[in-house]
């Protein structure tokens, strides 16, 4: 059985209270005034709300940036292959998605998924092994966009990819040797963009698999960019794209 789940800062907790407070078990809080709103709706719903110090939060959240709120919830569903097939099935415009293959940090994962839900992405596709998982800490890093965008875990991620292809899916490979700049590269229709770990960049069959690779041009002396970075101009391209197609 999935363990509860811990949430802090401002943001992530607001949006776990606008989507859903009824997953909400027990808040814990220091005295503020950003989080007064907040304490006042736990109370209408007669959530369990705990008044401690700073150092108390400090501690639930291994002194990660609460900004003095806690909650404990009630775990989601883990979203599969097949919660993703729903959401294709539901669309009503081109898919537009991100997969993900092993990124490492919860902090990048985080801000993929910020990224990821301010573009409109659809789903955001991670291997369930050597892959973050949706942490206390992705979920702060990404302001509450985890809340809202799906991050489906799948066991094969090239068998994933593959049916992606069968769904007619456009599958473009972030890599630094790539066929063609990104700038030069149709981002436009049924979509997924590939981008690999912080270190390696994707593997070599997840490569392999991609009907093209594309590459972001690098002006300066550094060779590559932080992957969250490198999502993000991936993302807005493709955005920019769609918008003018």
């Amino acid at each position: 059985m999935k363990k509860d789940e811990q949430v802090f800062g401002i943001r992530a907790v607001r949006q776990v209270f606008e989507n859903d407070i009824t997953r909400i078990m027990e808040v814990w809080v220091q005295d503020d005034t950003k989080v007064t709103e907040l304490i006042k709706q736990a109370a209408q719903h007669d959530i369990v709300i705990h008044t401690v110090a700073k150092k108390t939060l400090d501690k639930l959240t291994n002194n990660g940036r609460h900004q003095n709120i806690v909650i404990r919830c009630k775990p989601l569903p883990v979203k599969n292959k097949a919660t993703l097939a729903e959401i294709l099935a539901r669309l009503t415009v081109p898919p537009f998605l991100i997969v993900l293959d092993e990124i490492q940090d919860p902090h990048n994962l985080g801000a993929c998924l910020r990224t990821a839900e301010a573009s409109g992405v659809h789903a955001v596709i991670v291997p369930e092994n050597r892959a973050c998982k949706l942490t206390s800490i992705v979920r702060m890093v990404s302001t509450g966009a985890a809340e809202n965008v799906p991050l489906i875990q799948v066991t094969n991620l090239v068998r994933t990819m593959n049916w992606l292809k069968e769904e007619g899916i456009w599958l473009v490979g972030a890599d630094e040797n790539g066929q063609a700049s990104i700038f030069e590269t149709r981002l436009t229709g049924p979509l997924a963009l590939v981008l690999g770990s912080e270190g390696n960049g994707m593997r070599h069959l997840t490569k392999k698999t991609c009907d093209m690779t594309a590459s972001i041009p690098m002006f300066g002396k550094v060779k590559s960019l932080n992957i969250s970075v490198a999502t993000g101009i991936f993302l807005y391209e493709a955005v920019r794209q769609r918008i003018a197609s």
